[in-house]
């Protein structure tokens, strides 16, 4: 894959970033090169290696999913907050969807 300097520059215009002509094209060798460590990393042998979080194993530590049905420290009362919202679904606030 290659970039050009009108590719750079959409990128920019998706990313709202700013820039003259001479940053674009400065960009370009840059990111093509970005690009090319990229296509190396495809190239790597990664049969029978376990996908990994991080370079030391790690558990997750749980603690139990208690309601305290206390109201004064505001467990147990959903039905009471939800009867505030203006939209409410499944147990859930229900809020418009703003992505596009």
């Amino acid at each position: 894959m290659s970039v050009d300097k009108e590719t750079v520059t959409k990128i920019a215009s998706l990313a709202r970033i700013a820039i003259n002509d001479d940053e674009a094209e400065a960009l370009v060798p840059e990111l093509n090169n970005i690009l090319g460590w990229v296509e190396q990393l495809g190239e790597v042998d990664c049969s029978g290696v376990e996908p990994m979080t991080a370079v030391i194993p790690n558990e997750l530590r749980m603690r139990d999913d208690i309601i305290n049905a206390d109201p004064l420290t505001g467990g147990g009362v959903r039905d009471k907050i939800l009867a505030n919202a203006p939209d409410a679904e499944a147990g859930f606030f229900a809020v418009p969807k703003v992505i596009e």
